[in-house]
């Protein structure tokens, strides 16, 4: 067997590796406002997850944080291992430009993903520093938000 060929193979059968990350207050999801964020915990959402992660044949980490710069360094020191990330920035989508250069830093296929529809919402929830430099943006659907995103970066990393 050629040296290319087992190249080949070996990154045929890798996984690909995604993230989930979760900003501020979405460990309270299921608690906090359910008619905006429904009544599924964010473990609950994350089981569903790993469901769709396996049927997909993909590897899903899980990260949630409250703290902005948290956020950034698990941003940056998983870049390596990481083949796309889903991020849920909370409210750090419409005031974090460190997130976003973080997320451009590290060059890192990403979707930004809301339960709610931030369109139908508040007008400062409108502005995202996030979803311009996005793979795309899935929002106001609840917990099918991250399925539906999770389904758009597989089908997208299997393409390129």
């Amino acid at each position: 067997m050629e040296i290319d060929t087992i190249i080949k193979d070996i990154q045929f059968e890798r996984h690909m590796n995604l993230l989930l990350i979760n900003g501020p207050n979405l460990n309270l999801v299921g608690k906090r406002e359910p008619s905006i964020y429904g009544s599924q915990t964010l473990e609950d959402i994350q089981e569903d997850l790993l469901d769709l992660a396996r049927e997909l044949d993909v590897k899903l980490k899980f990260f949630q944080s409250n703290s902005e710069g948290e956020m950034i360094d698990y941003i940056q020191e998983s870049a390596d291992s990481t083949d796309g990330i889903l991020i849920n920035a909370g409210a750090y989508t419409h005031t974090s430009i460190a997130l976003r250069d973080a997320l451009l830093g590290v060059a890192v296929p990403y979707i930004e993903v809301h339960l709610s529809n931030i369109y139908a919402r508040e007008d400062f929830r409108h502005k995202s520093f996030l979803s311009d430099r996005a793979l795309g943006l899935v929002c106001g659907f609840g917990p099918i938000s991250y399925q539906l995103a999770l389904q758009g970066i597989v089908s997208y990393l299997k393409r390129v």
